[in-house]
């Protein structure tokens, strides 16, 4: 499993949102790169960023905040908010992003997502952000009415590398992860899954090692990080002893 520490980026500072509401953005960092750089100096080994002025605008809003990222740090870097067409594709790639999320243009145009994986093997990853388990898009300012589930079978045969599954009843809320949700999904479809959303406490690391919880490529964590609540070396270190005794 990997852990993602998540930095979501609001006028090029790293903050985190309650449900989603950008107006209720608590800021815990104004140097995004600095914030990236510790997170690598703690041992993490893979980077979720998302422009949240992005995902509303439908364009890059702190690409300069992601690029000062990329220039911190080694490790692989995913990033979502506001890619809706190749050419935004193109440019992170590009630019040295691992991997892009797709959210939005996934409900309004699939044929894209198709096309970008299979330009870019093993580099798309497609973002599902589910309100009372319908996915909503815009930035979460909309929920549209197709189920998570509905989703994710459009791309069964798409070649997505992951796809990342957002409670956002639970985001930024610290009540623990969808579980069940998150788990049903990842039994639907045959894309990894990365869990999102809640992530509160070294006892949702523990959950995430359990037997049925292997299917998951890992999970996302942001606020529990940010406040303490989570001690990045004792979750690592969980995670690498749970390694151990699988090899």
């Amino acid at each position: 499993m990997i852990l993602f520490p998540a930095i979501d980026l609001k006028d090029g500072a790293c903050v985190r949102l309650k449900r989603g509401a950008m107006d209720e953005a608590t800021v815990f960092n104004t140097d995004p790169a600095a914030q990236a750089k510790q997170f690598e100096d703690q041992g993490f080994e893979y980077l979720h960023v998302v422009d949240l002025n992005g995902a509303f605008a439908g364009r890059a809003v702190n690409g300069a905040a992601v690029e000062a990222i990329l220039g911190a740090v080694t490790m692989p870097v995913q990033l979502g908010g506001g890619i809706r067409d190749r050419a935004g594709v193109e440019t992170w790639l590009d630019k040295g992003i691992a991997r892009v999320i797709l959210g939005t243009i996934a409900v309004r145009d699939p044929d894209l997502v198709r096309e970008a994986c299979r330009a870019h093997p093993g580099k798309i990853a497609v973002g599902i952000d589910a309100r009372g388990g319908r996915v909503a898009v815009e930035g979460w300012a909309e929920t549209s009415e197709l189920t998570m589930i509905e989703l994710a079978r459009r791309f069964e045969d798409a070649g997505v590398a992951a796809i990342i599954f957002t409670d956002i009843d639970r985001d930024g809320v610290l009540e623990g992860l969808n579980i069940t949700s998150t788990l049903a999904l990842a039994r639907a479809v045959g894309i990894p899954v990365i869990a999102s959303g809640g992530l509160a406490s070294i006892a949702d690391i523990s959950r995430l090692l359990e037997p049925d919880c292997r299917i998951l490529e890992g999970a996302i964590s942001g606020r529990a990080l940010y406040d303490g609540r989570l001690d990045p070396a004792e979750a690592l270190k969980l995670i690498r002893d749970a390694r151990r005794l699988d090899n």
